[in-house]
This record gives structure tokens, C-alpha cells and sequence, in this order.
């Protein structure tokens, strides 16, 4: 689900459709996500059943969504005639696996001429697709992966092994062996990334589309302010509070700047704050949402897969690290209203906590099924389905409530018209949300079917194993040069890639190495990987979330994204604090989990009055000095150099506190 999410701004300009085409994007986008909701409930298909049929439907999709010449390029002639061979392409990219499973499956490695041309068109019309609806970066990674598969003395392009380093040479692979291995495997196009696009985060994704076109999106955030609009820079706290909860859902940390953005970055800006800080604030917690269980994008879902680990089991132990990570955005927000002298908005400008829950309980019980289905151990794409079907009910019972018992109290009469209209609006409401789901997974969908042909190339290749033997040597088996470098790795691919993908080409990369060469558990390999893999969202140059949190509050960008990198520092340290304190992860004696917690609390708490250089009133340089390599003891896993950076801590925010009632006493009346 990672890269599209619940978005106001639906996918593909209409501008560009034709009246029939706009039909078709509607029949397929419907039938597609009718598809997903039945194997989901209530027949599950074969591995390669439900990937095939899922790419095939998300490709088609893909084509009739984004013209060959962009989104604003009205179709052409030629443009049209390419547009409908890569949509028969699609088409027979799952077509012929569905229909020739059997045959395919009984000839495993002996592949016809019919096998590895189907293939060849296969991973050309995946390349084409994720261009479209992704980007040209993502299509450039798994074209260079490619290449790498065919240079080598046996490969189809062995001139191309002489420009390789000593370290990332290999034997070379033909046509029929890579072709065997992308999409007749299930190590490639369909391995696992395709596997948990087709079935946990396709559910979920249609899940946010009807929580969208239901209305409950403006009751999540109609609840953050009534909860915390009167405090001082309320809109801010309320923008965090909203983007926890809406990020997990949609899934796209820009999907969720542009969606609670659009109500909190104005209001941030009338309270007081500059309109990089807005956007720079809004981009950090909605880049937050990503990391936020449930759903934490699609990562808590890959994670699982990735570690054998239950689904439940790796949403319980990310609650803590997300609490910090918004803890420490929290921070942030209340300091630089403290600085700024902010006052809360007045209440008369706020939803009220009573009206809003009057309006909009009944939101929260789809939620309640979900996290008591997910307490039962139920699987998660069985769990999507239910909470679907709740949200239909839910809002089906909610609008015959409205219409049978409180319209005609209001003059509007039950009448056989009035009925036909309302059951009209309810199935435009239904078709609406069934395309919007569908159209909102064609990014991560594509972003997974290439991801797949990286996964598939690198098992191939080992390349994996060349790299962790890359890693280890330039960071000469210290564990803090190779956090670093996994960081800058990720921020490099995140230039091209989106969040799950970065996360999926990192993990199989370095999770070796992370694991067997450095001792770090696997499953806190997985938290880092994933967690840094966000960092494109909010690091300068790139700051995808920071561009658009900029774009709506009127910004520099680069002004933007730097204040978002400031208020996300969270990002960076947290993985760190996991790796040196497992603990907080793995579990552990109560004592040393409950003093590893407050420990991280404090670090975090101190480094954002040390950066902002405020707390209960202005902090010197020096006392920021002092800070600084206290922050770092705690990261040091000695439970003396601990003590003494923690010591160190309590006394400075104690002074601070102290020091602004000497401030207080002394100001005049």
C-alpha cells in the first residue's frame, strides 16, 4: 500500500480520457477490487492464481490510467495503438499463467519457445507499467538489474562483466535462465513483495477508500482538534495527532500530507507559524504514519512475511518506537509554540469533542473489528475483509437511520422517489470506493512487481552476498559506519524508489550482513530497514513529503524539507537507540526494559530542547554543548556511561525548569 494511499487527488488526469475509456477504467477498477475482496473472503486461490490475475488487472489498469505521453497528453493515434498492445500484454501476462499453470508447473525448468516469449512480454509490459504509474527511476533499477544478470562470461552480454569490480562479478545468466527465474519462478515478478501487494495490502488499501469516500477521514480529524485545538499550537499537535492515525491507513506519507494537510497547514499558519514550519511539521507526521501500527503502510504486512514472524507480533512491538518517534515530533511542535508565544485557537473555532463523537462514533467500530480480529489471530487479509464489509454496514445503517427516522422529522418525507435516489447515490457511493481502492494500489502493486525482478535478479546473482561482504569491508565490522551506510543507501534509493520498494531492495541487500555479520536481531534488521527506508520522505535533497507539505503551505521547498528533516530526527535516532537497546524490542528483564524506555524518552526529549534550543524558556549554547554528548552516552550499551548521560540530562532540562521560574518570579505583575 505504500505509495499511493488514500489521496484526495485520484491517480490518472480525467482530462485525458475519452468518455469510454473513462467506463473502462471504472469496469476494471470495480472488477479488480471485487476480485481481491472474494479471494480475500470467501475463496482464496493458489499462490500464482491470485498474483497472476492481480498484475494482470493492476496492469491493465495501469495503461488505461496513465497515457503512453503522460497524464495531460490527450491519446493519440499512434500513442493509443502502443497503449492497447501494452494492454493485451497485460493481458496476456495472466492470462497465459492462469490458463497453463498445470503444463508450466509439469515442465519446471525445461521451458518452451511459447514459455520464454510470454515472459519476455511480461517483464517488458511490468517495466512499462511501473513508469507509468511509478516513475522512470524505479523502471531504471530493474532494467541496471537486468543488465547485471546478463553481464558475465556465460550471460547474454558477457562484454558487459569487464566494467564490473573484482567483488560484483559473476558467471552471466542467458534469455531462458533469467526469463525461468523472473516469471516462471516464484522468486521473481510474483515472489513475495507481489504476493503481499495481491492479497494483505490490497484489502487494507480498499479499507482507507472506504473510510475516504464514507466520510471518516474528516472524523479523525474533526477528533484531533476537538482533542487538542485549545492547547498552545493546537493545529500542529492536532496535524500530528490526525496524520498518526490517517498515515497507517493510507499508506503514502505524501497521500497524507495532501489529505490532512489541506486542513491543518492553513490553520498552523494563522496560529503563528512560519509556512516552512507548517509544511516541515505536517511532512514529519504524516512521514510518521508510515511507521504507525496497525498497518504502518504495507510494511507491518511485508515484515511478517519477510521474518516468518506472527503479523500481531510485529504490530505489538512497533507501538513503542512509534509512540517515541511522535513523541519527539510532539515535542517540537509545543516548543516552537512556547518560543513563539502561540495561544490555542478559541472554541468556538473547534469541533466539540461531544458533537463530533454524536456525528461520528460509529466510525470507530470498523476499526474495533479490525483490532479484535488481529487480536484473534485471524490472517490479515481475512481481517481486511471483515473490516470492509463493517465499514459498509456501518455506514449502510447509519444512512437508513438518517433517512427512515431523522429526514422526515427535517420535512423530507419517505417517498418511492426519494428512495430510488438514495439507493442510487448508496451504489455510486459502493462503485466509488471500489475504484478508488483500485486505483490507489497501481502504484505499489507496480512498485512491487519490479522490486520483484530487483529480489529475483539479486537470489540470482548472489548479489546479496557480495554486497554484505561490500558492507563489512568499508565499514571494517564497526555497527555504527554501517547503520550510517544503510542510511545513506536507503536515502539514495529512495531518490527513485518508493518506501516499500527501497525497504524490500535494502533488506534483501543488507539484511544478511546486518544479521549474520553484525549480531543484529532479524526482526530489529527488518524495523531499521523499513524505518530508514522513510527517510526520502524528509531528507533534502529529495523530501517528497516536505515538497508537498510546501506546496500547500506556500513555501520554499528546500526551506520545507529541511524543517521536515529537523522535526523527523526521530527517524534516525530511534533505529539506532533499537539496535544498541534491543530490548525495547526483543523484550527482556522488566527492569531493563521499563529503564531502556525512559532512557530513550529523555534522549529524545533532550535532543529536540538541544536543537531548538528551548524547553520552559531559552537555553544557553553551552547548556546545549553539555547536552549533546550525554545524548550520545545513552546510545553506548554500559549501563555506568548510561547513568552518567542520563544524570546529566535530568540536571540540564532541571536547571532550564528552574531558571524559567526565576524568570517568572522576576517579570513585572
Amino acid at each position: 500500500m505504500s505509495e499511493t494511499g488514500t489521496s484526495p487527488i485520484v491517480p490518472g488526469s480525467e482530462a485525458s480520457h475519452s468518455r469510454p475509456v473513462l467506463w473502462l477504467i471504472t469496469l476494471v477498477a470495480v472488477g479488480l477490487s471485487l476480485f481481491q475482496l472474494y479471494s480475500a473472503g470467501i475463496q482464496p486461490l493458489g499462490l500464482f492464481y491470485q498474483r497472476s490475475i492481480h498484475l494482470m488487472l493492476i496492469m491493465m489498469l495501469a495503461f488505461l490510467m496513465f497515457p503512453l505521453l503522460g497524464p495531460r497528453r490527450r491519446r493519440g493515434a499512434i500513442s493509443g495503438l502502443i497503449d492497447a498492445a501494452f494492454f493485451a500484454g497485460a493481458l496476456i501476462t495472466g492470462g497465459y499463467l492462469v490458463l497453463f499453470l498445470d503444463e508450466i508447473i509439469n515442465r519446471a525448468g525445461f521451458w518452451s519457445q511459447t514459455d520464454i516469449v510470454v515472459g519476455c512480454i511480461a517483464t517488458v509490459t511490468v517495466l512499462e507499467a511501473s513508469r507509468r504509474a511509478v516513475g522512470l527511476g524505479m523502471t531504471v533499477i530493474g532494467v541496471l538489474a537486468i543488465l547485471y544478470a546478463f553481464a558475465g562470461p556465460r550471460g547474454e552480454l558477457p562484454w558487459l562483466g569487464q566494467f564490473l569490480p573484482g567483488i560484483l562479478e559473476h558467471r552471466g545468466y542467458n534469455l531462458d535462465r533469467l526469463v525461468g527465474q523472473l516469471y516462471l519462478g516464484q522468486e521473481g515478478i510474483f515472489g513475495l513483495p507481489m504476493g503481499v501487494a495481491a492479497t494483505y495490502i490490497f484489502i487494507f488499501v480498499l479499507f482507507g477508500a472506504f473510510l475516504e469516500v464514507t466520510g471518516a477521514g474528516k472524523f479523525f480529524i474533526d477528533l484531533a482538534y476537538a482533542a487538542t485545538g485549545r492547547q498552545r499550537g493546537g493545529p500542529a499537535k492536532a496535524a500530528v495527532i490526525a496524520s498518526a492515525g490517517m498515515g497507517s491507513i493510507s499508506g503514502s506519507a505524501i497521500a497524507n500530507v495532501v489529505t490532512t494537510g489541506a486542513f491543518t497547514i492553513p490553520l498552523m499558519k494563522r496560529l503563528g507559524y512560519k509556512p516552512h514550519q507548517a509544511g516541515g511539521i505536517e511532512a514529519a507526521a504524516s512521514t510518521g504514519g508510515q511507521i504507525m501500527p496497525p498497518l504502518m503502510g504495507a510494511g507491518a504486512f511485508l515484515i511478517a512475511e519477510y521474518t516468518r514472524m506472527p503479523y500481531l507480533e510485529v504490530v505489538k512491538v512497533s507501538i513503542l518506537p512509534a509512540a517515541m518517534y511522535f513523541g519527539t515530533v510532539y515535542l517540537f511542535v509545543h516548543i516552537i509554540a512556547l518560543k513563539q508565544g502561540m495561544q490555542g485557537m478559541a472554541k468556538s473555532e473547534l469541533p466539540q469533542m461531544r458533537d463530533v463523537m454524536a456525528a461520528g462514533w460509529h466510525f470507530l467500530l470498523p476499526l474495533a473489528v479490525l483490532i479484535w480480529l488481529l487480536a484473534m489471530s485471524m490472517s490479515p487479509m481475512r481481517v481486511g475483509y471483515y473490516a470492509v464489509l463493517t465499514m459498509l454496514a456501518v455506514a449502510v445503517l447509519r444512512f437508513a437511520v438518517w433517512f427512515l427516522f431523522v429526514a422526515p422529522k427535517q420535512g423530507q418525507p419517505v417517498t418511492g422517489a426519494t428512495l430510488r435516489h438514495a439507493v442510487r447515490t448508496g451504489l455510486a457511493k459502493l462503485v466509488g470506493g471500489l475504484e478508488l481502492g483500485a486505483r490507489n494500489a497501481v502504484a505499489v502493486s507496480m512498485a512491487c512487481a519490479v522490486a520483484g525482478i530487483i529480489v529475483g535478479v539479486v537470489g540470482l546473482t548472489g548479489l546479496g552476498l557480495k554486497f554484505s561482504s561490500m558492507m563489512l569491508a568499508f565499514s571494517g565490522g564497526n555497527l555504527l559506519l554501517a547503520l550510517v551506510m544503510v542510511l545513506l543507501a536507503s536515502l539514495v534509493l529512495g531518490m527513485g524508489l518508493p518506501v516499500t520498494a527501497s525497504y524490500i531492495v535494502l533488506i534483501v541487500l543488507v539484511g544478511p550482513a546486518l544479521t549474520n555479520e553484525f549480531g543484529v536481531p532479524l526482526l530489529i534488521a527488518h524495523l531499521v530497514v523499513f524505518w530508514y527506508s522513510q527517510d526520502s520522505n524528509v531528507t533534502p535533497p529529495i523530501a517528497l513529503a516536505g515538497f508537498a507539505g510546501a506546496a500547500i503551505a506556500g513555501a520554499k521547498p528546500m526551506d520545507t524539507g529541511f524543517q521536515a528533516w529537523k522535526f523527523a530526527k526521530g527517524l534516525y535516532l530511534i533505529p539506532v537507540f533499537m539496535v544498541y537497546n534491543p530490548e525495547i524490542i526483543m523484550g527482556g528483564p522488566l527492569p531493563v526494559v521499563v529503564w531502556n524506555v525512559l532512557l530513550a524518552f529523555l534522549a529524545l526529549a533532550a535532543f529536540a530542547t538541544a536543537l531548538e534550543g528551548y524547553l520552559f524558556t531559552r537555553m544557553s549554547w553551552l547548556l546545549r554543548a553539555v547536552l549533546l554528548p550525554a545524548i550520545v552516552a545513552v546510545f553506548y550499551p554500559h549501563l555506568m556511561v548510561e547513568a552518567g548521560g542520563a544524570a546529566v540530562m535530568v540536571l540540564a532540562l532541571a536547571g532550564n525548569w528552574l531558571a524559567s521560574r526565576r524568570e517568572a518570579r522576576a517579570a513585572p505583575g
